[in-house]
């Protein structure tokens, strides 16, 4: 099965870390993404980073980060 995630990711200097990733909301189809998209463009904040917004999609049950990491 596959789901639509909705992201927003905001860069700015001014953030610890240089940036704030929020997941809005995951969907059963990409329409119901952009739906969401569309939604959250509206809202105060965002809707000044609308470039800011992913969707990606993903199957369910499946690892989707197959391999370790190394912190430098």
């Amino acid at each position: 099965m596959e789901v639509y995630l909705v992201w927003h990711t905001h860069i700015s200097e001014e953030l610890i870390g240089g940036e704030d990733i929020k997941l809005i909301g995951v969907y059963s189809s990409a329409e119901g993404a952009n739906l969401a998209v569309e939604r959250a463009g509206c809202l105060n904040g965002f809707k000044d980073h609308k470039d800011g917004f992913e969707v990606s999609k993903s199957i369910i049950d499946k690892d989707e980060w197959q391999d370790g990491f190394v912190t430098e």
